[in-house]
């Protein structure tokens, strides 16, 4: 229940003899070097319609199909849709998968899986998503000559879902052109191409639907949303505007089915472009950090702290010793600016930081008290096996939930009765806090009997709620406490 259902379309697993499409679960409302060739559209009939015919002509020979090869030991295919209570293996019996499917139980097999890539320049260099390639034992890449290659992989970034692989070829390869994402207008056409559950290469078209989306993919979600069909096997396949350049790289869909409906995702080809010399050079991404937790401001958060309006982000917590603590950036204080790039929404911030260039000063606009200041700060290098303030503040929590610490002064300014704990600004729409009774306007005293004072024991105490379990909250309502039950279910 609240559920949406996401494919990652590198999703077509073999194994055991079963075939079906990988799936993501994520929140319902959700708040997986170039050509300068370019092709043109043409009318065709009476009706005005365009014919993509020469786009397809030019950009199809740099599209591939990639097949990748997993080696697994002992335990359930990876994917396996019965997980490790498999009830056909029990009900007929381990000989009858060896003699049948040629598939022992617990012993080293081959899991296969299909996506698709293109090629952005004549020595061989190919992009795709991170999720058709990794972990895999064995590439394959095949163009629409029929001709095929292994490839390597050069670079890859999971958190944006974007890898890089490589072939050798002598020959000069066909490749695309690579387009501006952010000159694409919600209602142009554009045109996908790729390898749909196997078939072969395929091409569909649609228009952008959207821009900007969030999936709940991770902290640098800004998918371009699209109705040109694309279904399981399509990731990691190029995105075509009408000029025949690459817009974006297909990633993901909603489906309630499994199948197309009209709902698709993809990454929008200028966040890749930033990123394609640190993964050819160095294999992976180098990303700034600041130092801070943000929150979005909603209406009630800008007449609490007597905003203008509800453009920003709000500094929820400050990590001690980071940039922006050296910077003089404090709770409480609205990021609006941010290296000469204006913050609209909460959710500028973490991108624009991450692709700062670690050691850089920038100056930092805030809005505090009223007033606008202008910071400095050095940016420094995120620690890859850390979470950002920045990534942890801006995506939604885990349990569907933004707080913000209660401070003598928006205790004040809320009149409110205590001057601790985390207020509750925002319950997104059938989560977990949603389903344990949770609402806009609570206090958060306790979780898991850990007393919670300010934005750093909160985190703290979430950080220890895992997948599958139930936490026990204690909340402050209208001058009442009651005690709350939230589950954590992604």
């Amino acid at each position: 229940m609240g559920k949406m259902k996401y494919i990652f379309m590198a999703g077509l697993i073999f194994g055991a003899g079963v075939l079906f499409a990988s799936t993501w679960e994520v929140p319902e409302n959700v708040s997986a070097l170039s050509s300068s060739d370019t092709g043109t559209t043409k009318t065709v009939g009476t009706t005005g319609l365009p014919s993509f015919a020469d786009i397809v002509k030019k950009g199809k020979p740099a599209v591939v199909n990639i097949s990748t090869t997993k080696i697994v030991k002992n335990g359930t295919p990876e994917g396996h849709p019965f997980g490790g209570g498999d009830p056909f293996r029990d009900f007929f019996g381990d000989d009858f998968f060896d003699r049948f499917f040629n598939q022992p139980p617990n012993r080293e097999y081959k899991s296969q899986s299909l996506g698709s890539g293109f090629v952005i320049d004549r020595e061989g260099y190919i992009l795709t998503n991170n999720h058709v390639v990794e972990n895999a034992d064995e590439i394959i890449v095949r163009f629409s000559n029929e001709k095929e290659y292994e490839a390597k992989i050069i670079g890859r970034d999971p958190k944006t879902d974007v890898a890089l692989i490589k072939i050798e070829d002598s020959n000069n390869l066909p490749v695309v052109a690579l387009g501006d994402s952010d000159a694409l207008q919600v209602g142009e056409w554009v045109i996908a191409i790729g390898n749909p559950f196997g078939v072969g290469q395929t091409v569909t078209a649609g228009i952008v639907s959207a821009k900007g989306r969030e999936i709940g993919a991770g902290p640098y979600d800004d998918f371009i949303q699209t109705d040109a069909s694309i279904n399981p096997g399509n990731s990691g396949g190029p995105l075509f505007n009408v000029k025949g350049e690459v817009v974006g790289i297909n990633t993901a869909i909603f489906s309630p089915s499994g199948g197309n409906v009209g709902i698709g995702f993809a990454i929008p080809v200028n966040m890749v472009k930033n990123m394609l010399a640190q993964l050819k050079n160095e294999g992976t991404i180098t990303r700034g950090w600041l130092g801070v937790v943000i929150q979005p401001i909603t209406k009630g958060l800008a007449e609490a702290f007597g905003l203008d309006s509800e453009d920003g982000a709000l500094v929820a917590d400050v990590v001690d010793g980071s940039p922006a603590d050296k910077a003089g950036i404090k709770k409480g204080d609205v990021i609006t600016h941010f290296d000469g790039k204006k913050i609209s929404k909460m959710r500028d911030l973490p991108s624009v930081v991450a692709s700062t260039p670690v050691g850089s000063k920038v100056r930092v606009g805030v809005v505090r008290g009223g007033k606008e200041k202008k910071l400095s700060a050095k940016i420094e290098k995120l620690k890859e096996d850390e979470v950002s303030a920045e990534e942890a503040g801006s995506a939604e929590d885990l349990l569907g939930i933004s707080v913000q610490e209660v401070t003598p002064e928006l205790a004040r300014r809320l009149d409110l009765e205590v001057t601790r704990g985390v207020l509750v600004t925002n319950i997104e729409r059938g989560s977990a806090a949603d389903e344990g009774g949770l609402r806009r306007g609570d206090i958060i005293m306790e979780i898991n009997t850990r007393r919670i004072d300010d934005m750093t024991g909160y985190r703290r105490a979430i950080k220890g709620i895992d997948k599958g379990d139930t936490a026990l909250f204690l909340i402050l309502r209208g001058g009442n406490t009651f005690f709350a039950t939230v589950m954590r279910d992604k």
